[in-house]
């Protein structure tokens, strides 16, 4: 049973919760060595697990500077994104975490679904420092995410790329 928390709990509470999530993720995939059935229950696993998570998925290189959608949940997300568009974009061509507060307001903005407001995209990176793929996390709520959520999801990028990618 999914115990979800609201994006509105203190800072502590969200770190403690994603001690719990993250308990389970490595559980869950610990012997695993496929990494889309990996993708696949991290994506269950944290979806279910935060209220605010309203659209949570990975997108993958598939080739030079463009991204691919992988396993996800919620409704329908965009196929493929370049590294030059979008949230998604800026998280794998930088190599580093996106908080954004109003997808409005971020140049270059993709909109696969008009009801998101705030997003969080985690690159996901290889032995070499090359990123493999995002995790992206979408919110129809603005402001959804904070520092909490930022360490929360990094700290399970470092877990999946030492597990499949070192």
């Amino acid at each position: 049973m999914y115990q979800s928390i609201p994006y509105q709990s203190k800072s502590d509470d969200k770190k403690r919760h994603y001690s719990e999530v993250m308990d389970r993720v490595k559980a869950l995939i610990t012997n695993e060595d496929d990494w889309v059935s990996a993708m696949a229950t991290v994506v269950c696993e944290l979806h279910h697990s935060f209220d605010y998570y309203h659209w949570t998925g990975f997108y993958r290189v598939v080739s030079n500077q463009v991204l691919k959608i992988g396993p996800y949940q919620g409704g329908h997300g965009c196929l493929m994104i370049p590294f030059s568009k979008g949230v998604c974009g800026a998280a794998a061509k930088n190599k580093s975490t996106q908080m954004v507060d109003d997808v409005n307001a971020f140049p270059g903005h993709i909109a696969c679904a008009a009801s998101t407001q705030s997003e969080i995209v985690v690159p996901i990176l290889n032995s070499q420092g090359e990123t493999v793929a995002v995790f992206d996390v979408d919110s129809d709520l603005p402001k959804a995410f904070c520092s909490a959520d930022q360490g929360g999801l990094e700290e399970l990028a470092k877990v999946l790329s030492r597990q499949f990618f070192s």
